[in-house]
């Protein structure tokens, strides 16, 4: 069930019943000259409304901005502040729990939003309003992955490209994808260490970059030539099965599971 679709009575005889709900974030920025900036957030869209129809959850309006400012420097991306963020989610997962949703699921489909997620779902918990977790759709299926692809990428590689290419083909770029490696970073040629011995963005262990223009000049990481829209497929019925199981394990948990445990 999608929440903004329903009239409030049937949400009403629903919420009665039921405890979960998936919220899709993602983000609005570069994912290099072959994909469409909403590549996160149509990904996290797609997943999280399919996983609610085939498992019989509600799924919410999707975040579609998200904690980007690592790809400012390409034109079209937006980002909002990190604290900014976190609050803005702690805000209406507050408001889900005033209607009863008590248990959810962050869909997160954007690198930049994880660590802010984890935040909030950790803030929840402690003041036991909410038991809400981060999930990122590749870290489900990690073995899948890296069967289906011998250069990955993080960002704008060939998973997030096969899974445009499922979604919504029409937004992909086909011919660009050889420039879209060529001008980007294999992950391969990231760990190989420079002249003096260090791998490239580091100095005696510590990070010295910030933003995605610094490794990568048209802000991809991977070999796209190697997606489809047949691996996209698998990606997407995978992660999709690993989402309705995650909720169906929260659904199925007492109340009192999904609190902090007394002080010893």
């Amino acid at each position: 069930m999608y929440l903004a679709d329903e009239a409030w009575p049937d949400l009403e005889s629903y919420l009665d019943a039921e405890s979960v709900a998936l919220v899709p974030l993602g983000s609005t920025e570069q994912h290099g000259p072959h994909l469409p900036e909403g590549t996160d957030h149509l990904i996290a869209e797609g997943l999280a409304r399919a996983a609610a129809d085939r498992g019989g959850y509600l799924c919410t309006p999707t975040v579609n901005i998200g904690v980007s400012p690592h790809h400012k420097q390409f034109p079209g991306t937006m980002w909002v502040g990190a604290p900014e963020f976190r609050d803005y989610v702690e805000s209406f997962t507050r408001n889900l729990t005033y209607h009863g949703l008590d248990r959810v699921v962050y869909v997160n489909a954007h690198g930049g939003n994880i660590e802010h997620l984890q935040e909030v779902g950790r803030r929840l918990y402690d003041d036991e309003t909410a038991f809400a977790v981060e999930w990122m759709w590749d870290e489900s299926i990690p073995e899948l992955v890296d069967e289906l692809f011998a250069e990955n990428g993080p960002h704008g590689g060939p998973k997030e490209t096969a899974m445009i290419q499922h979604l919504r083909p029409e937004l992909v770029h086909g011919d660009r994808l050889e420039s879209a490696r060529d001008g980007g970073v294999l992950m391969s040629e990231l760990e190989e260490a420079e002249p003096d011995g260090r791998r490239r963005g580091m100095v005696n262990g510590a990070r010295v970059f910030y933003d995605a223009a610094d490794n990568t000049d048209n802000g991809v990481l991977g070999d796209q030539t190697d997606a489809s829209a047949a691996k996209g497929e698998q990606l997407f019925e995978a992660a999709c099965e690993q989402l309705v199981e995650l909720c169906d394990w929260l659904s199925a948990r007492e109340t009192e599971e999904l609190r902090p445990k007394p002080r010893r």
